[in-house]
């Protein structure tokens, strides 16, 4: 079994009368890359503020490479890298200075951080704007400038907190192939967001929290096989009555129907070839049946079968 990188015991952080993390445990493995999930409020950005040591808390335990995290745990904190949502650079100081700048934080002998700026660099793919200064980036150079920052002096431990807002497909995509480079290259990573193609692409294991607890864990596949909704069917058909719908309904494993605006919409909690039955069931009563197309469960569908379809305040 790999080694515990983090982890956190009975997690506990009050604002006042607020519980914003509720008796949270979590345990991250060694090469992993962690999904943390959650709707807005559910207590995520805290979760990490308080493993990081930004935050104070009334209870619980947290660890860090076998060590016990504290604001002064420096021999720790140099083996972590940060990239928050909200880009943190030097508008003052070039692209090349940035990265310069914070790898020096961690790297005092100046060949072997200018070794380690340039591999950021080259990582990154910002060779050809090193004297660029941020304001002059687009919106996804600013993004990797910033993940630069945070993985020139090669951390172990890597956090990035939703760091695909508001970029293009292109940066996107280069983005999330670092991630899962640096992945390949060692470090374990943390990685939030609300883009749940993302995490299916990248995510090896997961937890989803929702009002400071952990409502689910595991692979993507485990928590797709907990979901009710096994298969969706949606049948474009035309005069579908109630009597049909009834017929439909009465079918093995199906737990839920809609018809509308010509589309037959059929759930079901599991079984094979419901399909096949299904259409056979329409053609016997010689509905004119259209377009078929069947779906699986979506990370998306588990997330809001356990968190619920309402907007949340942010956080």
């Amino acid at each position: 079994m790999a080694n515990t990188v983090v982890k956190i015991d009975k997690l506990v952080k009050r604002y006042k009368e607020l519980v914003a993390v509720d008796h949270l445990s979590l345990e991250i493995f060694e090469g992993e890359v962690f999904g943390l999930l959650g709707p807005n409020g559910s207590g995520k950005t805290t979760t990490i503020n308080c493993l990081l040591s930004l935050l104070s808390y009334d209870k619980g335990d947290i660890q860090i490479f076998g060590k016990d995290m504290s604001p002064t745990a420096y021999d720790i904190k140099k083996d972590i890298g940060v990239v928050m949502q909200n880009v943190a650079v030097f508008d003052q100081l070039t692209v090349y200075e940035n990265i310069d700048y914070f790898c020096g934080l961690y790297i005092k002998n100046k060949a072997e951080r200018k070794k380690a700026v340039e591999d950021a660099i080259a990582f990154t793919g910002l060779e050809n704007f090193v004297k660029f200064k941020p304001k002059k980036l687009s919106g996804g150079l600013l993004r990797r400038l910033n993940i630069a920052c945070g993985i020139a002096h090669k951390p172990k431990l890597i956090i990035f907190d939703e760091p695909t807002v508001a970029v293009d497909p292109q940066s996107r995509n280069k983005i999330l192939e670092g991630i899962i480079d640096l992945n390949r290259q060692g470090a374990t990573i943390i990685y939030t967001s609300h883009y749940m193609e993302e995490v299916e692409q990248i995510c090896t294991r997961l937890a989803i929290i929702d009002r400071g607890r952990v409502i689910a864990e595991g692979t993507i596949d485990e928590l797709k096989s907990n979901v009710k909704c096994s298969e969706t069917v949606m049948v474009e058909a035309r005069d579908v009555d109630q009597a049909m719908l009834e017929k439909v309904r009465a079918l093995d494993h199906v737990f839920e129907t809609s018809y509308e605006n010509g589309e037959l919409t059929v759930k079901y909690t599991g079984g094979k070839h419901n399909v096949v039955r299904l259409l056979n069931t329409l053609q016997n009563d010689n509905i004119h049946i259209g377009r078929v197309s069947s779906e699986q469960p979506t990370l998306n569908t588990v997330f809001l079968e356990l968190t619920g379809k309402e907007l949340r305040d942010k956080e």
